[in-house]
């Protein structure tokens, strides 16, 4: 597959063909006290300064020479699991040559005050980050569920304008949109009502679906956007698998990033694939066949996976060489319920989003707050 420059976006739509072998990713990061910014962050209560040994107007420091980004605390005093060192500590690492930024956030369809100030902040962080190697956010990653309750009914349902155009009006960013099951209806059964947030791509500057799953390419990163609510359900199972094995076979792109709505692992209230709202017992609504997906699909052949589904924040230790995060809280937050998912870190108190850098083979994640807090941070090197 060849690379395109970043936003001129090929849509590798339905059929083509996974580097084999998916190594994991190594070295953990930091989290950070709510007070910094991280590499030309932003500050989070409303005056902090940037990076480059600055500090927040909350007396935090930033993460770059000031604090190690690797096997740092969380600002709940929890810490990340593997250790390693800094990632700046003052080195003279080279300009990275591939930059790809990217918010990801979910369950954002409620049109509320909420969204808006979700919406605000990430304006905000867009453009404290952006430098010399580019822009602070090439797009948004939008996780699914994107109507409450029942979806849409047409593609000129106002929903479109009160829950996603107006929340978004300053957010001058392309929006990969996945589906989500409420975006099948509030029994996630109404299939039709999916084929009008595809057509919706046509009618939008900002919102993008070309089908209902997906693929596409920004500089050295391939993303795939999988339906995962006709996975559930067994619609598309199958042939989705078929899809994504002959994706990723033919990309040569640096990372592969999947995305979409409900969790492989998760300490949320729908909690782990194959168990979901503690149903071991049944069938399709416990997520049987999400877990296979991922476990035949996905693992050791993903660098990352981000979803939503749970409305709270998480940044999961990696299962089968996948690093794992929820960020369903675009719009709300339900309570963690402990499913038994080891985390680095996880928040259900206040609604946020994460930031993604890919800079050559050093990612970046870093989780803020509607508030602009920066809750945690973490840094990893591909090792694949």
């Amino acid at each position: 597959m060849s690379r395109l420059p970043l936003l001129s976006i090929p849509l590798l739509l339905a059929c083509q063909t996974k580097p084999g072998g998916g190594g994991t990713p190594t070295d953990s990061g930091s989290a950070s006290d709510g007070g910094s910014a991280s590499d030309g962050g932003v500050p989070s209560d409303g005056g902090g300064t940037a990076a480059d040994g600055g500090t927040s107007s909350d007396g935090g420091t930033s993460s770059d020479g000031g604090t190690s980004s690797d096997g740092g605390t969380s600002s709940d005093g929890g810490t990340s699991s593997d250790g390693g060192t800094s990632s700046d500590g003052g080195g003279t690492d080279p300009t990275p040559t591939h930059v790809v930024r990217f918010i990801a956030m979910g369950d954002g369809g409620e049109g509320n005050t909420d969204q808006y100030l979700v919406a605000d902040m990430v304006k905000h962080v867009c453009e404290a980050k952006a430098d010399g190697l580019g822009a602070g956010c090439d797009f948004v990653l939008y996780l699914g569920d994107n109507f409450y309750d029942d979806g849409v009914d047409s593609v000129d349902d106002e929903q479109f304008e009160t829950k996603f155009e107006l929340p978004y009006a300053e957010l001058d960013l392309p929006f990969w949109v996945v589906l989500g099951n409420h975006d099948y209806g509030e029994l996630s059964l109404y299939w039709w009502k999916a084929d009008y947030e595809v057509e919706y791509t046509d009618h939008s500057d900002k919102w993008t679906m070309p089908d209902k799953y997906y693929a596409f390419e920004a500089e050295h990163a391939a993303f795939f956007g999988l339906n995962t609510n006709e996975i559930l359900l067994g619609w598309s199972d199958a042939e989705q698998a078929e899809w994504l094995q002959e994706q990723l076979d033919a990309t040569s792109a640096t990372w592969r990033v999947a995305f979409g709505h409900h969790p492989y692992k998760s300490n949320g209230a729908h909690g782990n694939a194959g168990e979901y709202e503690g149903y071991e017992w049944l069938p399709i609504a416990n997520g049987a066949t999400v877990e296979s997906f991922m476990e035949d699909v996905v693992c050791d052949q993903v660098d990352l996976y981000l979803c939503g589904h749970d409305h709270n924040r998480q940044w999961l230790e990696p299962e089968c060489g996948v690093e794992l995060i929820v960020s369903g809280a675009a719009a709300k937050t339900t309570d963690l319920e402990g499913r038994g998912s080891p985390t680095y870190f996880e928040d259900d108190s206040i609604e946020g989003f994460v930031w993604i850098e890919l800079a050559d083979d050093q990612l970046t994640g870093e989780f803020y707050t509607r508030d602009g807090a920066l809750d945690f941070t973490r840094s990893l090197t591909r090792a694949r």
